[in-house]
């Protein structure tokens, strides 16, 4: 019996089980929630054990699979390239947020050293700044259509599947003043603007419209990545927090003092979709900018 931690006896087994080969190079190492069980532990004790691997280099992140035994640095491998770099951070933020990126990180991931990632990058900083341009660029915008409407639709469709596919992009962005600059971003604004020039909004307006466009499906988009955030963290479903905290709601609104908020969820028919409420906002953002359109050509 030993004084560790439980977090470091959890990696210490799954230090061993890898190097003995029970789990190979690419194979999924047990997720936090398998983790919890096997050791009947909380998933912050789990999530603190897979951390330890992945600061060593034996495991990494794979985005849409999972965490998983990393391969042996090979020595004869390419040498590292911004393109490299950058691509490895964005595998790595997408699979476990913006807030896991730092730049020892990144570099156990690619199996260099810390110092050999700032021959590429200044900082983490500008090392986000190409990882957004990167992430803004993997999918074409095609030609601005003739239409207004049409044109504001697709490139909001667009910024959220811009999010949809990088969540850390919506806090990465989150900054109205002091916009991250990036050519494939701005692409996209001159995009959007240039779909309403046949418009007899005025620049000012024009400008309004694109912002508040982008600050729609970005409000949705970082609402997107704290519901993924918090399943992660409590490893029950939207669904199933919602049956554990019913009765407090119901306890707070049997005293009458809200009756309108009663009226509307009852009977528990009212369920939340964030895409429902993105189509709703969509349409209803883009059908007040019409009314604008309307007014400015009278």
């Amino acid at each position: 019996m030993t004084n560790r931690p439980p977090y470091l006896a959890i990696a210490a087994e799954l230090r061993r089980r890898i190097r003995a080969g029970e789990l190979s190079p690419g194979d999924r190492v047990p997720s936090t929630r398998a983790v919890t069980r096997e050791w009947g532990v909380a998933m912050a004790t789990a999530t603190k054990a897979l951390a330890v691997l992945r600061q060593e280099g034996l495991v990494r992140a794979e985005p849409g699979v999972g965490t998983v035994v990393a391969a042996a640095v090979d020595p004869d491998a390419a040498p590292l390239s911004r393109e490299r770099l950058v691509a490895a951070a964005l595998d790595l933020a997408d699979a476990e947020g913006l807030g896991s990126l730092t730049m020892r990180r990144v570099a156990s991931v690619l199996g260099v050293s810390t110092m050999t990632l700032y021959r590429h990058v200044p900082g983490k900083a500008e090392l986000v700044r190409l990882m957004a341009d990167a992430a803004c660029g993997e999918v074409p915008l095609g030609p601005v259509p003739a239409e207004w409407r049409t044109g504001l639709e697709r490139g909001a469709r667009w910024l959220r599947g811009v999010y949809a596919r990088h969540r850390w992009m919506a806090h990465a962005m989150a900054s109205f003043t002091r916009p991250v600059a990036t050519p494939h971003a701005m692409a996209y604004t001159e995009w959007v603007l240039r779909s309403m020039r046949g418009t007899p909004l005025s620049h000012e307006d024009k400008l309004h419209a694109h912002l508040l466009i982008f600050a729609f499906v970005q409000g949705l988009s970082m609402a997107d990545d704290l519901e993924e955030r918090a399943r992660q963290d409590t490893g029950i479903s939207d669904g199933e927090w919602m049956e554990q905290n019913e009765p407090r709601f119901d306890a707070i609104q049997a005293g009458g003092s809200y009756p309108e908020l009663a009226t509307v969820t009852e009977g528990g028919g009212f369920g939340l979709d964030l895409e429902a409420l993105f189509e709703f906002g969509l349409r209803r953002t883009l059908d007040g900018i019409a009314s604008m359109i309307d007014e400015t050509s009278g």
